[in-house]
């Protein structure tokens, strides 16, 4: 079962502070997340499609999905670009265990509390990219999401086949310096489908200079 980045801060937000309003997404997500050494069984290509049918089941089911009245009615499905595991990299993680807390703007009022948890370097399409991910503050401190990180990005496919924010990636602390990126599994925030969700918008320095046609598409609403 697969749990996203939105998902399970809001469980934690609503857990730890019921009488609060904060919320970080206000509602469910279900993408899969990356662990090494946990996905062995399946090739990476059935691991891709595993991830499209779950989320079509997410976004079908009209106790969580996140999409308005008007584009729920006749959904079947969301687009995907053709399954590349061209897409699918081993990066470096270089951990940055000295930096301090930051509140991380969103596409509404509200901040969520990250930490830059360290830089992945990896290689694609021949040329050489860097990102940076994080680590939400109220995750890290919950037994089951302690090792949850956070992997925002935007690149050229935005604004044309892709949502004009950016998307995200889901993925866990791995055992080594070494971590499995799966743009394949790239995703929408919630704010692509409804305005009504608050979603972290994408830190300019995850920006790739490079179309990432890999993972969900632009959503055409009704």
């Amino acid at each position: 079962m697969r749990l996203s980045y939105i998902f399970t801060l809001a469980l934690v937000i609503l857990f730890m502070s019921c009488k609060d309003d904060k919320k970080y997404h206000d509602d469910k997500d279900v993408v899969e997340v990356a662990k090494k050494g946990k996905d062995t069984t399946l090739t990476a290509q059935q691991s891709i499609l595993n991830f499209q049918e779950e989320i079509n089941k997410e976004f079908s089911d009209a106790e969580k999905t996140p999409l308005t009245k008007e584009d729920f009615v006749g959904f079947k499905s969301l687009e995907f670009f053709p399954i590349d595991t061209s897409f699918n990299v081993v990066a470096k993680l270089e951990c940055t265990p000295n930096e301090q807390p930051f509140l991380m703007p969103t596409t509404t009022e509200r901040k969520s509390k990250e930490v830059l948890y360290g830089v992945l370097y990896f290689e694609l399409q021949g040329e050489k990219f860097s990102l940076n991910v994080y680590q939400n503050q109220e995750l890290k401190e919950t037994l089951e999401y302690r090792d949850y990180l956070f992997l925002p990005f935007s690149d050229k496919t935005n604004g044309k086949e892709t949502y004009g924010g950016g998307r995200y990636l889901d993925l866990r602390i791995p055992e080594g310096d070494s971590i499995t990126i799966d743009f394949n599994k790239a995703y929408n925030p919630y704010c692509a489908y409804n305005k009504k969700f608050s979603c972290p918008i994408v830190p300019e320095e995850n920006t790739l200079d490079i179309a990432v046609t890999a993972g969900v598409k632009k959503f055409n609403h009704k």
